[in-house]
This record gives structure tokens, C-alpha cells and sequence, in this order.
């Protein structure tokens, strides 16, 4: 065996270093600005201004859009916005937008092209044809990104069952290199065969997923009852408002924690004591615009923590310029899953991020909601309307306000279940 020496150098800088040649030892300094990750692939995003949305709206959606699309791990390199009645049934943009899009895309060299709603079957076929790219849409981007969080069985387990959904409709257009486009000895392929086929075992697999499912719901059924001594809290919200954070604080808990979107997948419950009364806390999936109904329908088992708990934390990001249409867009899901009438604590968080805009003396243009300050917001109707308290959970501001309204609220819904063991308080 011929003796390695470190100091030769291969005929090819990438050159395989075989069994009798260890692979060469990098320095320090090498190592820090070796890196592994791929090169992001770059996407063109697309949306329509429909109806009586309004263009600021809409940026604000493909703001959203883009966030989804770096926590996907792609990056934005432009975004097209048209004005419509409402979006083409054909190509969701019209015919003059989509050869813009050509442009844009040979001059940029972008990867996929990622459209800010769910596309029908028709659309996405017509679009890759019109393109020659790969086309994604919300609801893809969506599971893309649940795919790549779930970490225990039982979320791959939901978010499989969530793709599968929205493959079914879909397979023709995946399988058009068996399409019969021609006649001839030899073309007469089996192309509608290969897709009854395909379709078949799809849905076979969606059966037996959902069997899994229903043995998780039984499993989680019976730890729900459980643990029904104790008053049940449920943290809500908008994804990425910092629920993790706030439930870390409260349980002193070490729930993983990201600035990205869903970054929990997993439904953690964890029990807390305040003063003297305990309660259980549970962390849940983050809500989002448009959520896909495949997702709402695969984690009916984790949605089912919302449901059949006593007491609901609705966290709100407060700095984000738009939280008002995400408390609209959570008050849906709940509505969807039956939970919308249960007792309700609005936690405005991130109070420490929030920024206004301050007007000039001179300016005599009517007041906006970005020239409100953070008392302004303090005394509107949102924060009116029922109990509510403005926090950080990042910078522990206004936390012992919250546990005095969470003692009170826990407190309330212990003596009424349980009166005889009102000794507790």
C-alpha cells in the first residue's frame, strides 16, 4: 500500500481521494469558510390584485410570499403584480403579463416560477407549458415547508396525507412523457393506464394513512382525558408571532424556537403553576392566510388540542404592519375547527419591535394606523374588545400582567368545573 503524503497535490482540485489516500485534512481557517449548504434556487413571484383588493395589500401578501419562499430555502429575485376582475381561468395572469414573465425569467435565470394562490390543475399544466419551468403555487409552497419541519412520525405522518390530497387531482400533468401526442408503431403507449395506476395506489396509500391517523386521534383521545383534572390553555396565532418563545417562558421549557415560519409542527403540552394553581399549556401549529384545507384536514389531531381546550392565548405580532387581517385570518381557522366561542386572551407580542410612523406638526394629512403609537394602540377597539394585555416575550416585558390574567382566568374556569376544590386559591 503506497504511503499517503499530505503534501502532494492532485492533478484536479475536486479529485477523489481513493481507499489508500485519506481525503486531504483542512485547516481552521479552510474549515470556517467551507460550506455545504446548495445554492438557493431563485424564483419570480406572482400575484393578482383581484376584485377590491388593493396593490398595498397585494405587496403585502407577496411580502408573505417571499418569507414562505426563504423558509422553503429559495430566494426572490422579482415579483409581478396585475391588476384583474378576477384571475384568468386559463393561465391565472393574462396573456400579455405571462410573456412579461418569459422576459423576466430568461433575464434573470430564474428556477420556478411560485404563484401567490392555489392553481387548478388546468392552470399549472398551461403554465408550465407556456414557461418551461417548474411552476408552484401557495398551497405547494405550504407543504413544501411542512414537509421539511415535521420531525416526528406523527407529523410526516399528517403532512404526507396533506400532499398526497393535492397530488391526486393533479397526476395527469406529471405524467406527460405517456401521453400518447402521436401516432405510430411504437407511440401507442400507456399513458391513461400508467395514470389509473398511479392514481390507484395514491389512493390506496391515502387509505391507509388515514387509518394511522385514526389510531393517533384514538391515542390522543385518551391522553386528552387524561388530563382533564387540570384547565387546559391553548396558545394561537399567526405563525411566526412568537408563541415557542412565550410558552418557553411560561413553563420554563426549551420548545425549539425560530424566527422562520412553522417552525413548530408538533403540539407540545407542558404543565404550569401560577402561584398556587396549575394548568396545562399546549403549543400549537401556527395559523396562516390561506391555509391549505388538505392541512387543516390531516391535523385534525393537533387541532384537536384547540378544540377541546378551556382557555385560548391568541398571540399577535404586533409590530407586523398588517396583524390585523392575521387575527382575521386565525378567527377563520377557528371558525373552521369549531373553536371560535371559546374564552379568549388577545396577547399582542413584540411590543418591543413596533415602530410607528411619526407625523410632522405641519402635516395636516388624515392619521393612519402606522402613525399610531403603541398607547394609541393600547386604548383601539381591537384591544377593546375583550381581555388583552401587550407584552415581549423576547425582552420579558409585561409578563407578570399576563400570569395575573392567565391566574384569574384559570382561576375562574377552576371553580366553575370544579367547586369543592376551591381550597386551591
Amino acid at each position: 500500500m503506497k504511503s499517503w503524503n499530505p503534501n502532494k497535490q492532485g492533478k484536479f482540485r475536486n479529485e477523489i481521494a481513493s481507499e489508500s489516500q485519506p481525503p486531504k485534512r483542512l485547516s481552521p481557517q479552510e474549515r470556517n469558510t467551507f460550506s455545504t449548504d446548495t445554492i438557493p434556487e431563485k424564483a419570480i413571484l406572482v400575484s393578482v390584485c383581484a376584485g377590491l383588493q388593493t396593490i398595498e395589500r397585494t405587496q403585502e401578501y407577496l411580502a408573505e410570499l417571499a418569507f414562505l419562499l426563504q423558509t422553503a430555502g429559495g430566494v426572490a429575485v422579482k415579483q409581478v403584480v396585475q391588476k384583474l376582475d378576477r384571475p384568468d381561468t386559463r393561465t391565472y395572469v393574462g396573456s400579455g403579463k405571462l410573456d412579461e414573465i418569459k422576459e423576466y425569467k430568461q433575464a434573470l435565470d430564474a428556477d420556478i416560477i411560485v404563484f401567490d394562490d392555489e392553481l387548478s390543475p388546468a392552470q399549472l399544466r398551461n403554465l408550465e407549458k407556456e414557461l418551461q419551468c417548474r411552476i408552484l403555487d401557495r398551497t405547494t409552497l405550504i407543504l413544501d415547508i411542512f414537509a421539511k419541519r415535521a420531525r416526528t412520525s406523527i407529523a410526516k405522518t399528517q403532512v404526507e396525507l396533506a400532499q398526497l390530497q393535492y397530488m391526486l387531482p393533479r397526476l395527469t400533468r406529471m405524467w406527460t412523457h405517456l401521453e400518447r401526442q402521436r401516432g405510430g408503431i411504437g407511440m401507442r403507449g400507456p399513458g391513461e393506464t400508467q395514470i389509473e395506476t398511479d392514481r390507484r395506489l395514491i389512493k390506496e396509500k391515502i387509505s391507509l394513512l388515514r387509518q394511522q391517523l385514526d389510531s393517533i386521534d384514538k391515542q390522543k383521545t385518551l391522553q386528552r382525558k387524561n388530563r382533564e383534572s387540570l384547565v387546559r390553555v391553548a396558545l394561537v396565532g399567526y405563525t411566526n408571532v412568537g408563541k415557542s418563545t412565550l410558552m418557553n417562558l411560561l413553563s420554563k421549557s426549551d420548545v425549539f424556537a425560530e424566527n422562520k415560519l412553522f417552525a413548530t409542527l408538533d403540539t407540545t403540552v407542558r404543565k404550569v403553576v401560577v402561584a398556587n394553581l396549575p394548568f396545562l399549556l399546549t403549543d400549537t401549529v401556527g395559523f396562516i392566510r390561506k391555509l391549505p384545507t388538505q392541512l387543516v384536514e390531516s391535523f385534525k389531531s393537533t387541532l384537536d388540542e384547540v378544540v377541546e381546550a378551556d382557555l385560548l392565548l391568541h398571540v399577535v405580532d404586533i409590530s407586523h404592519p398588517d396583524h390585523e387581517s392575521q387575527i382575521a385570518a386565525v378567527n377563520q381557522t377557528l371558525t373552521e375547527i369549531g373553536a371560535i366561542d371559546k374564552p379568549t386572551i388577545l396577547v399582542f407580542n413584540k411590543i418591543d419591535a413596533y415602530t410607528y410612523i411619526q407625523k410632522d406638526e405641519d402635516d395636516l394629512s388624515p392619521m393612519t394606523r402606522a402613525n399610531w403609537t403603541l398607547p394609541m394602540l393600547q386604548e383601539s377597539w381591537e384591544a377593546k374588545q375583550g381581555k388583552s394585555v401587550f407584552i415581549s416575550a423576547a425582552k420579558r416585558e409585561n409578563i407578570e400582567l399576563l400570569r395575573n390574567m392567565l391566574y384569574e382566568e384559570v382561576k375562574r374556569i377552576h371553580a366553575v368545573r370544579y367547586p369543592y376544590n376551591n381550597f386551591l386559591y
